[in-house]
């Protein structure tokens, strides 16, 4: 996914675990999902690791390409 629409989808959809979803981490998608984003602390991380490129998959490349 290119940086721009992976950085707005988890900036307003992250709380829900949308990215997570999208990545293929269905399990803490739904963890996310319940929580809101582990109570907003986990969707500011991740945010944060998506406008890194940090962010990765399930199977552990990169979510965001550059």
């Amino acid at each position: 996914m290119e940086k721009i629409p992976a950085i707005l989808i988890t900036f307003f959809l992250g709380g829900f675990g949308i990215h997570r979803f999208l990545a293929g981490k269905i399990g803490t998608g739904v963890v996310w999902m319940l929580t809101g984003g582990c109570f907003g602390i986990g969707w500011l991380v991740d945010l944060i690791m998506v406008c890194t490129g940090k962010f990765m998959k399930k199977d552990g490349t990169p979510w965001v390409t550059e």
